[in-house]
């Protein structure tokens, strides 16, 4: 059964990049190519209020409007999976992710994944700002990066959320082990990242991509590889993974942008999400959050160091 469609998404920096066309054929996967590019020509598919073509190459913060008939995607079920919360007040909550979890639904995966288990926990009360199958998200993190993540439970929430992360205000650290010893203990990359222009899976340094400032300061050597502290000042898509490796410096275990590998098992790569600094939408107060070492990190600085 057909229904009259509303639907609103904001691009996030994950879905940067991608045709308009490719972007809802992902989110409707029952309907063809032709029969979005259709909508699209027949400004029924907006973006920012603009008609554009299906092949319009998508930009973070882009606001997608549609209105046109069309099958509903499939509902994204809640599931009782457990959560590591580590704050909550009546607008927000800060969970810990752990690595091995998709933040959100895609096309192909529509279970197991935090949006589920969040759906469950909040009987659904979370923000839709973000689209169907990203309710409640505000940032995300990769499906093998573990660490803290702020959801959103209800719209104004979310803008305010959303508002400090592109103003730089929020604070993000992780942690992370990377390959070969950085000399200098401190250190700033500033490189534009941007989509791989050969391989859509990975984000790549690019003249042409967007802003991206990682900042780096060394807390471990040795010798043959480096425990860092990490601050983002922007949050690209897979930016710490994609500036450490562009200077020859790859997280350990991050097979997909060429890292050394290490006789430690662990989820992928070496990354965790480790602190928060944000101001709560509900009264304006701020918080600081840190978390512990996740086991990949334990067990990675443990074998390092027995062998150091």
């Amino acid at each position: 059964m057909n229904n009259q469609v509303y639907e609103t998404f904001i691009i996030d920096n994950a879905d940067a990049n991608i045709r308009l066309d490719s972007f809802l054929s992902n989110i409707y996967p029952d309907c063809s190519r032709s029969f979005i590019q259709k909508q699209i020509k027949s400004s029924k598919i907006t973006v920012n209020d603009i008609a554009v073509k299906p092949s319009y190459s998508l930009k973070a913060e882009d606001i997608i409007r549609l209105t046109f008939d069309i099958e509903k995607p499939d509902i994204i079920e809640p599931q009782n999976i457990a959560l590591n919360i580590v704050f909550e007040d009546d607008c927000m909550l800060v969970v810990n992710k752990p690595s091995g979890m998709l933040t959100h639904p895609t096309s192909m995966e529509k279970t197991n994944t935090l949006v589920n288990a969040l759906l469950y926990y909040t009987n659904g009360k979370l923000s839709d700002c973000n689209g169907a199958l990203r309710p409640g998200i505000v940032h995300r993190l990769d499906r093998n990066t573990s660490g803290l993540l702020m959801i959103a439970k209800n719209n104004a929430a979310y803008d305010f959320l959303k508002e400090q992360i592109q103003k730089h205000t929020i604070e993000k650290r992780y942690y992370a082990i990377v390959c070969g010893n950085i000399e200098s203990d401190t250190g700033t990359i500033n490189e534009s990242i941007g989509r791989h222009k050969t391989r859509p899976e990975k984000m790549a340094v690019t003249p042409d991509g967007k802003l991206s400032v990682t900042h780096y300061t060394v807390l471990e050597r040795f010798g043959s590889h480096t425990f860092l502290d990490i601050n983002l000042e922007t949050g690209r898509t897979h930016q710490i993974r994609v500036h450490m490796s562009y200077i020859k410096h790859p997280i350990v275990n991050d097979t997909l942008y060429g890292a050394c590998k290490l006789p430690v098992k662990t989820s992928e790569q070496v990354l965790q999400a480790y602190s928060l600094k944000f101001i709560s939408p509900c009264d304006r107060s701020e918080h600081y959050i840190k978390i512990d070492f996740d086991d990949d990190i334990i067990k990675t600085l443990n074998y390092l160091r027995s062998i150091k």
